[in-house]
């Protein structure tokens, strides 16, 4: 399971959702799809977000193995 911190550091910002799309170039949606662990980004779109917050992509995103 992969969970991340984009709420936290869009928040820490002081950005919308719509504002942080718009810089990423995606849509609104796809942030909230984000932000609620609902879709994975690709690792292009995990590189512009780590960029774009200036943190390493393994402070945004965390991988959580699953028990099968």
């Amino acid at each position: 399971m992969i969970t991340n911190k984009v709420q936290e550091y869009r928040k820490e910002k002081g950005l919308r959702q719509y504002e942080l799309a718009k810089i990423l170039n995606v849509t609104r949606q796809t942030i909230i799809a984000i932000e609620n662990n609902k879709f994975n980004p690709s690792l292009e779109l995990s590189f512009r977000i780590s960029n774009f917050f200036d943190r390493p992509i393994e402070e945004i995103f965390t991988y959580t193995k699953e028990e099968l």
